[in-house]
């Protein structure tokens, strides 16, 4: 659908007098786009600079600014199927077949200001401005027609706007009937068969008081497979069907005239530039040409309906997403995009010349002797660094060298600025150039610590380029604790940085080196060990004293000892009690029991007593690493408790 232009003071005026209003809406609504659920039609208008989108599930039209963003709407448009403008672009009128009407709204304002009948429940279906009235297609599989709408009658006169039954009596269409029209033909409508029996179409004079017949095609599909979209061709009496078929009308009758490549349907601009739908994507070409001028991947889940702004400055296209169809503003059509590559090789060495290969080409023919800019990125020059502009090649290849005196990933852009047929463009690709491997050590691996002790872990670096900073991490064991930087500095003249860990836990110490422009990075590390903290007091005994060399706690026969154990605490730690009994001279293991900590980190167990005198006792406490509820600590064992039982 396109929209007739107007005079250059008339659309001045208009312009200048709702720029201020257009930029504010659309700067309070730009974090908001233009959706449909069921496209009901799409029309730009060139004297408001909106676009408006029917929502036919909704009954809503959507007015966006010509960036795409949603500044308007209107709702009870009941089942609206198609969108037209006037040729002074004040009036929008919309097919609303749920209600069987033509509604005309103020294309400034989206107010209704008439809404006319049509007595038929065959539509309207589509709806087309030209010979200064609303032209619209009805009917069924069965027989089709064209009504229209006179806005210039007086609702008051007696007289009905609405007249049905307009086309040409020579014609005949089924079903409601596809209409285009032109700017640069204001007096003619394309009307193009929809149905599946035939593809008949017809190109019809609607300047005058009764419409007259052009051209008509009664089809078998010999020349057409169906039609699912028809628009009149700018300066040429042709028609373009489904985005590709260019038949001509000259004669009355409809022939072949070329073809662009397949598509599913298209708009004109009216400099003669085609927008063609294929899939996922939208072509322009050029009149009568079959290499796409530029072409926009719009959603996988294809293009509802598009159409140009009246100064062929952009497309607008429905496109699919997630929540249905979202109004895209396409940009340049004019400007052809150019396929630039840049091939490195994918490792190399450092300090060694390398090779960049690539090519730069495009469907509208490049200037000659066309220079592409060169940017080296690396870690000695994160920003980019500017090398020799290299020149493509008469048949678009280009190659230059470098000497990468930098390691690690090196990145290679290459870029053209356009010009005025071409767009920017830019490729890159990257080289992993390698480093050498720096000395790293870290002591102190398999060490075990007393709980609590402080400890210095000490890491060594050798030579490097420029970096001479070290990371110290301790990693305590147990997912409570996190790893934690303990000191981060440069090392010191011998290469040495230490840092203190209070070893509580068996821990993972990291020694972290980050590299630098000729040195790899490297990580080394240490694994120490630390003891739990453990003790036991003996109670309910009468007396302490040594028998030979080693103190006893005595008891009487019959008193149950009472051992109470202390153990650094951690959840669901258990300690292992282990008792064993004095027979022949030597100690015999009588028995080893978990016993579970409680938050305090303590364990009360009772003894029972033997009954009788002359026994000798001795019991322990172990934390077992891993069979004490967990593996935080290393295995450690407390002390013997030795234990007499007298009369």
């Amino acid at each position: 659908m396109r929209t007739r232009s107007i005079s250059t003071a008339t659309a001045l005026a208009v312009l200048f007098s709702s720029a201020v209003l257009s930029v504010a809406a659309a700067g309070s609504a730009s974090a908001a786009s233009a959706v449909v659920t069921s496209p009901g039609g799409i029309v730009a208008d060139g004297a408001l600079k909106r676009v408006f989108v029917g929502d036919s599930s909704t009954g809503k039209i959507l007015a966006a600014a010509y960036s795409g963003a949603l500044v308007d709407s209107v709702s009870g448009i009941s089942g609206v199927s198609d969108l037209a403008v006037s040729d002074d672009g004040a009036t929008l009128y919309a097919a609303a077949g749920g209600s069987h009407e033509i509604v005309a709204l103020d294309a400034a304002t989206l107010d209704i200001k008439a809404r006319y009948a049509v007595a038929t429940d065959t539509g309207p279906r589509y709806v087309a401005f030209a010979g200064g009235k609303a032209w619209f297609s009805y009917g069924d599989q069965w027989s089709g027609n064209l009504g229209s709408v006179d806005p210039a009658v007086d609702p008051v006169s007696g007289t009905d706007a609405v007249a049905l039954g307009q086309l040409p009596a020579e014609a005949m269409i089924h079903d409601p009937a596809l209409l285009d029209t032109d700017p640069s033909a204001p007096g003619l409508l394309a009307v193009g068969q929809t149905g599946i029996s035939t593809d008949s179409m017809a190109v019809v004079d609607v300047s005058g008081t009764t419409a007259q017949l052009l051209a008509y095609y009664w089809g078998d599909y010999t020349l057409n497979s169906g039609i699912g979209d028809i628009d009149l061709v700018p300066g040429a009496p042709q028609v373009l069907i489904n985005g590709a078929q260019r038949d001509a009308y000259a004669d009355g009758k409809f022939s072949a005239a070329g073809a662009y490549p397949s598509g599913q349907k298209a708009d004109v601009a009216a400099n003669g530039l085609v927008a063609q739908v294929t899939g996922a994507k939208v072509a322009v070409y050029r009149p009568d040409t079959t290499q796409p001028l530029r072409t926009y991947a719009t959603s996988t889940s294809g293009t509802a309906d598009l159409t140009w702004a009246p100064d062929s400055s952009r497309i607008f296209a429905l496109v699919g997403t997630s929540g249905g169809y979202t109004l895209k503003a396409l940009t340049d059509p004019t400007l052809n995009v150019p396929s630039l590559t840049a091939n490195a090789p994918s490792t190399a060495t450092r300090a060694k010349q390398l090779t960049v290969t690539g090519k730069l080409s495009a469907t509208v023919p490049l200037p000659s002797g066309v220079k592409l800019q060169v940017t080296r990125t690396d870690l000695e020059s994160p920003g980019g660094k500017a090398l020799p502009a290299v020149t493509v090649k008469a048949d678009g290849s280009y190659t230059f060298t470098d000497t990468p005196s930098v390691g690690g990933t090196v990145t290679y852009k290459v870029a053209y600025a356009g010009d005025a047929a071409h767009t920017a463009v830019s490729a890159s690709d990257k080289v992993a150039v390698s480093r050498a491997k720096p000395a790293l050590t870290l002591d102190k691996n398999g060490k075990v610590y007393n709980y609590g002790t402080d400890v210095a872990f000490t890491a060594h670096l050798g030579s490097t380029y420029k970096n001479r900073s070290v990371e110290i991490w301790a990693n305590p064991f147990g997912s409570d604790k996190p790893n934690k930087l303990v000191k981060t500095g440069k090392v010191n003249s011998s290469g040495n940085i230490g840092a203190w860990v209070d070893m509580t836990r068996d821990t993972e110490i990291t020694a972290v080196f980050k590299g630098d422009a000729r040195y790899a990075p490297r990580t080394v590390k240490s694994t120490a060990y630390a003891r739990v903290k453990v003790s036991t007091a003996v109670s309910k005994h009468y007396k302490t004293a040594k028998i030979g060399s080693t103190s006893y706690y005595w008891f009487h026969k019959s008193t149950d000892p009472l051992l109470t154990t202390t153990m650094t605490y951690y959840k669901g730690r258990q300690q292992r009690f282990d008792l064993q009994v004095y027979s022949g001279g030597k100690w015999y293991s009588a028995d080893s029991e978990y016993f579970t900590l409680g938050t305090s980190g303590k364990s009360a167990v009772y003894l029972e007593a033997p009954g009788r005198s002359g026994i000798k006792a001795r019991m322990r406490s172990v934390y077992v690493n891993g069979s004490s509820g967990d593996n935080v600590n290393t295995t450690t064992y407390g002390s013997w408790k030795y234990l007499y039982f007298s009369n």
